[in-house]
């Protein structure tokens, strides 16, 4: 919005020429985000706890630490999170930007989604939200919106295509079933993040971990002199992405102020689902899809974890992990929650470097 209204007047002031630059205006999407997270916190916590009695319902078949050291604390904290980075992104970047719209949408529409599922929760008294089935149809019913708008805006040489990490020019055509793989990713993303939101603090730096690794990408998808020196796909408009993704990480920082061992709040369902749809949406706008995969190596194995327990259980009778996900399992093992979070925030930094590595290594 900003840059629309005061670019008219940048040959008058030319100081207005600064938004004129995604790096100025992902800053200032960065630090608004920051600011109205921290303004608004602590009054959106409270007023969390007078409509939340109880607090987010622990799981019974959890580590029985939780039970007793996080009953009580609010969650749907992930609004807090939405609000502050849309806000911040409606105000930074040009409203005229197409790929903004779809991101938006995946991740307002998954937010909600998440909203519905904790508000069910506090209703029932339970961990058990809506049905899977519920969440997956309506996840899949944004997302394949979403994938469609994408392939239209891509082009045309892109449209359909996979591209593979550390190939140059290299790209597996899957035609229509491209549309299914995007979803998958979207969708994918989302739910990995989600299954990761389990400790304080777990989930929301290795989405700011991600977040950086794919602002850089959307930066320089986005610039052609970039991408041709880097030999990696040309993606028009996807830029500006840039600076939504720096909303997110100035959001995520106000909210982990918070969120911060012990947590005075929970993002819950609401900000899980929503951020980490918001990532694969991007993934699949500036066409790396598969490095999300690497950057956010986290979230898969979080997910495999999840899979391969369930699979095993299922077939032998036996399971693989003390309990899954698997930050769960190296609390059955007497791992202390900090001991894991840190560990865990340390090996975001790793496969964040090596997704980075594939943009120069071809």
């Amino acid at each position: 919005m900003l840059p629309d209204l005061l670019l008219a007047f940048s040959d008058e002031y030319k100081i207005l020429n600064l938004f004129r630059y995604i790096t100025f205006r992902s800053g200032g999407a960065f630090m608004t985000a920051l600011i109205v997270s921290l303004l608004c916190g602590e009054r959106f916590i409270a007023w969390l706890k007078a409509h939340q009695a109880e607090g987010q319902p622990i799981r019974q078949d959890g580590p029985e630490s939780h039970i007793l050291a996080k009953a009580g604390t609010p969650t749907m904290g992930g609004l807090l999170i939405l609000f502050s980075f849309i806000f911040a992104t409606l105000l930074w970047v040009p409203l005229s930007n197409a790929y903004l719209w779809p991101v938006l949408l995946v991740a307002a529409s998954f937010g909600m989604i998440g909203a519905a599922d904790d508000w069910l929760k506090l209703k029932k008294r339970s961990s058990d939200g809506m049905s899977g089935r519920q969440k997956l149809v309506l996840q899949l019913g944004a997302a394949l919106l979403a994938s469609l708008i994408f392939i239209q805006l891509s082009p045309e040489e892109l449209r359909y295509g996979v591209a593979l990490p550390f190939f140059k020019d290299s790209l597996i055509y899957l035609g229509l079933f491209y549309v299914p793989f995007a979803m998958l990713v979207i969708v994918g993303a989302s739910n990995a993040v989600n299954l990761t939101d389990g400790l304080d603090g777990l989930a929301i730096v290795p989405v700011m971990i991600v977040c950086v690794c794919f602002g850089m990408i959307a930066y320089l998808s986005g610039n052609i002199n970039f991408a041709n020196y880097l030999q990696i796909h040309y993606v028009p408009g996807t830029g500006d992405l840039a600076t939504l993704l720096g909303a997110i990480i100035g959001a995520g920082l106000g909210f982990l102020w918070f969120n911060a061992p012990p947590a005075k709040v929970f993002m819950g369902d609401t900000g899980s689902l929503a951020l980490g749809g918001a990532l694969g949406a991007v993934s699949v706008a500036t066409r790396h899809e598969l490095v999300l995969a690497i950057a956010g190596g986290l979230f898969v194995v979080e997910t495999l974890s999840v899979i391969l327990q369930v699979a095993s259980f299922k077939l032998t009778g036996k399971r693989i992990f003390l309990m899954a996900p698997l930050h769960h399992h190296f609390e059955k093992k007497g791992w202390a929650e900090s001991t894991i979070v840190i560990r865990f925030w340390i090996i975001s930094v790793v496969l964040a470097l090596i997704s980075l590595s594939t943009l120069k290594l071809r």
